[in-house]
């Protein structure tokens, strides 16, 4: 009973995340901006931060199964 929850926000976690991380790589190699306005290098080492920390939740959560 406890394990859906942990299920459906380590999928929800690891989706955004994997989501994320492959769009900013993408923008990254093109040498688009990652996020209007802001400098392209801070935005892109936001992003991928945002992402990794995306990732490393939907683990966590994945353990406590």
């Amino acid at each position: 009973m406890e394990s859906g929850p942990a299920i459906f926000a380590g999928v929800v976690f690891a989706l955004f995340g994997s989501g994320l991380l492959t769009w900013t790589a993408v923008r990254v190699r093109q040498r688009l901006p990652v996020a209007q306005g802001v400098s392209p290098v801070a935005s892109a080492t936001v992003a991928g931060l945002v992402s990794v920390i995306a990732l490393i939740l939907g683990t966590w959560c994945f353990t406590r199964l």
